[in-house]
């Protein structure tokens, strides 16, 4: 069995090989050759924390995978100088059930997350799309930026968050990791999304993070950060005139809050949705309709998301000759 550390991770899995992993992970649910249970939700209420456990079996001729992946998301450690994400992927042989390696997820998380917005951006954003909005500064943030970059031409982004310091701090991480484009801290929503041709919501929001009539026309949307009904980063009335792409649709209606608490208000039903960013990935489904319209993925994460990612992985260490092999 193969061990893999986040480096290991990191240099098997350039980010432009995630989104075409991820991406055929979306077409496998589309085809109906992944089955993904909805994840079970363990609180811990005491601590502000939460532990997900995500199954998965992907039966593709492509990518054949088995595994499970369990993510706990402690808000409370950013005080202890601590990830707030913190995963472990275990992968098993999809022919005969015995384990083929355990990975470092928290990484691979936010590797498998920013590479879902590469595919939900390759398809839906305007070609021409210059500029990026992003809010948040946590670990989810670098991987948005360097996804979006990786499938559109962006020469400015735009850093929205609550604490200037780490706004800052992202900015010199974007920098050391190369993107050399552009960076600007916003003063306010309203002046990033003034010129945002994407907007990526990568926060812990209980409430939306800016006002609908702040977005301009042609503008697409990747919501990746509420994973729950109470939370919600994009307003319902953003919601309910956006042409809305999801993962999954059971698992969205289930946990994203942007679309429940828009569906609660009633300005939207559950026919809203366009459908999964899979069959517009496979040809089944039209993206983007024209130039003028709000596209919004919403995205709540899918475990065939992380064992793609996870199987490129080790097949590349292997290759490569990273990580540690043990005895079973």
């Amino acid at each position: 069995m193969r061990l893999l550390s986040a480096e290991d991770v990191r240099q098997a899995v350039p980010m432009t090989a995630a989104i075409d992993a991820v991406e055929a992970a979306f077409v496998s649910l589309a085809s109906n050759q992944a089955e993904v249970p909805l994840r079970t939700h363990i609180p811990a209420p005491e601590h502000e924390g939460m532990s997900l456990f995500m199954p998965a079996r992907i039966n593709d001729p492509a990518v054949s995978a088995l595994g499970v992946k369990v993510v706990s998301i402690f808000p409370r450690n950013l005080g202890r100088g601590l990830p707030t994400i913190n995963a472990l992927v275990n992968l098993f042989d999809p022919q005969t059930g015995q384990a083929l390696a355990v990975l470092d997820g928290t990484y691979l998380t936010a590797l498998r997350t920013g590479a879902a917005s590469g595919v939900a951006t390759r398809h839906l954003a305007r070609a021409d799309a210059r500029v990026l909005a992003l809010f948040g500064a946590g670990a989810q943030a670098m991987p948005q930026a360097l996804a979006v970059c990786a499938v559109r031409p962006i020469e400015r982004i735009w850093l929205v968050n609550r604490s200037r310091e780490r706004a800052q701090l992202l900015a010199a991480r974007m920098r050391g990791a190369g993107l050399t484009l552009d960076l600007r801290l916003a003063t306010s929503s309203e002046q990033a999304l003034a010129e945002a041709d994407v907007v990526c919501t990568a926060t812990s929001a209980l409430h939306p993070l800016f006002s609908d009539p702040m977005l301009k026309p042609g503008t697409h949307i990747n919501a990746i950060g509420a994973y729950k009904p109470t939370m919600a980063e994009v307003p319902p009335a953003s919601v309910a005139r956006a042409r809305v792409f999801v993962d999954q649709t059971e698992a969205a209606w289930a946990e994203a809050g942007d679309l429940i608490q828009a569906r609660d208000a009633g300005l939207i039903s559950s026919n809203h949705l366009a459908g999964e960013i899979g069959a517009v990935a496979a040809g089944f489904l039209a993206g983007r309709i024209s130039a003028e319209e709000i596209t919004l993925f919403k995205s709540v994460g899918s475990a065939a998301q992380d064992l793609a990612v996870a199987t490129l992985a080790v097949a590349r260490a292997h290759a490569l000759g990273l990580g540690t092999e043990v005895a079973w």
